[in-house]
């Protein structure tokens, strides 16, 4: 190994990295440990302080798995550069094969196969102790393993693919062969955004019409005042995993469904449903959905033309612990490292996003009753164990939304 300068940057980038993310989380628990016994005036007349409690002990114990997860996946990842599993895997590959581009596809797709196989521990862990112990688990071992075997048989017919035409596009384009791959990607994500509602996402959930005629007419009565046309309303059977209940919009262009879980039906009356949607109709009547997808654009073709000009460095392997310079080794090593060096920027992007969920709340203000709004966000808060005092500087690095107090007090103010 050729350690350098860059080893001793990348170092630093990964202590910087683990520290202050330990340090947010230690700032997290400690803003709950010290509203326990009180639950916030706002909230007072509708959260109860064991509910309360139940949220702090809930995000505490994600918290302390999460401690787990920065040390166990930072370790993980020094062990793929500076510790030689990547030259390692490689060199496997390059003894079975000799066409580069297959060698590049077999050996990105197998790093993502023991990335999860790593990651099982923890994700049984959450699920089947961590939130059955809280309430929350409805997923069984034959759901879980059926989710796997659907996410790989995708990763080999969607996935390996793409991987193929990506490297042989870095192979064959010349120097701005980054270009080419934007172009490539930005199609595709489009693409599965059209495509996700009604051929991917129903492999793993079930989508039925909505049944309830009387929520129906209210919906269909917003829908048309806001000018907002969809492919359909559904409810999915987020029950089969989970009891947290939420709502979301999919798709593009003509193909967009609306989804609700049926979880969050069954806690919610007609009106608090209606302005839920309404919150979700605003992003669209703002575009936020468009942005982001222009953002994310942007984003990709900056971060393509970096590693245009990182994969021509020998000391950006060398100094990661890869010894044989390539495309894919290249594609990797950039998807791998990148998080420490950018996880700096991540308040700018939640504080785009949370300029966001203001503006949509607004307009579910505008278009049906803020009070509704206001009920159902204290619903899914309580049911979701959501904690109602999360520290500033956390809820800046990790929240896309804004703070339960905030969010509600600003509605008020827009009322």
């Amino acid at each position: 190994m050729q350690f350098n300068l860059f080893t001793l940057i990348f170092l630093i980038a990964i202590f910087s990295y683990v520290v202050t993310m330990m340090w947010l989380n230690t700032r997290q628990v400690k803003s709950m440990l010290n509203s326990f016994d009180k639950v916030p005036n706002e909230f007072a007349e509708k959260i109860t302080l064991e509910q309360h409690q139940k949220a702090a002990d809930y995000t505490t114990a994600k918290l302390k798995v999460n401690h787990l997860e920065i040390l166990f996946s930072t370790g993980v990842l020094l062990v793929w550069t500076l510790g030689g599993g990547l030259d390692y895997l490689d060199g496997i590959w390059r003894s079975l094969m000799n066409d580069t581009l297959y060698i590049g596809v077999g050996f990105i797709i197998s790093l993502m196969m023991i990335g999860t196989l790593i990651d099982l521990p923890f994700s049984l862990y959450r699920t089947f102790v961590l939130e059955a112990k809280f309430g929350f688990n409805k997923t069984t071992v034959g759901t879980l393993v059926g989710d796997m075997v659907k996410g790989f048989m995708l990763a080999l017919v969607i996935g390996a693919p793409l991987l193929y035409v990506i490297l042989y596009l870095m192979n064959a384009m010349g120097e701005y062969w980054w270009l080419s791959v934007w172009l490539l990607l930005s199609g595709f994500s489009l693409l599965m955004l059209w495509l996700y509602p009604t051929f991917i996402a129903p492999l793993f959930n079930k989508f039925k019409p909505l049944e309830n005629q009387e929520l129906k007419v209210k919906i269909d009565n917003l829908l048309e005042r806001t000018g907002f046309k969809s492919d359909g309303i559904f409810v999915m059977d987020g029950s089969k995993r989970s009891s947290h209940g939420n709502a979301y919009f999919t798709g593009i262009g003509k193909n967009k469904r609306i989804v609700f879980f049926d979880t969050l039906l069954k806690g919610m009356e007609d009106k608090e449903v209606e302005a839920i949607l309404a919150h979700e109709l605003g992003h669209f009547h703002h575009q936020h959905i468009r942005k982001q997808i222009i953002i994310s654009f942007l984003t990709s073709l900056c971060g393509l033309a970096l590693l245009g000009y990182l994969i021509k460095q020998s000391w950006f392997f060398h100094g990661l612990g890869v010894s044989e310079m390539g495309d894919y080794a290249a594609l990797v090593l950039f998807s791998l490292t990148m998080p420490m060096f950018s996880f700096a920027i991540e308040p700018i992007s939640n504080a785009f996003s949370r300029k966001h969920e203001f503006e949509a709340d607004a307009f579910a203000a505008k278009h049906t009753n803020a009070d509704d709004l206001v009920s159902s966000l204290v619903k899914l808060y309580r049911d979701n164990a959501s904690t109602l005092t999360p520290d500033r500087l956390y809820s800046a690095f990790h929240d896309s939304h804004p703070s339960a107090s905030i969010r509600i007090n600003h509605l008020k103010e827009v009322t």
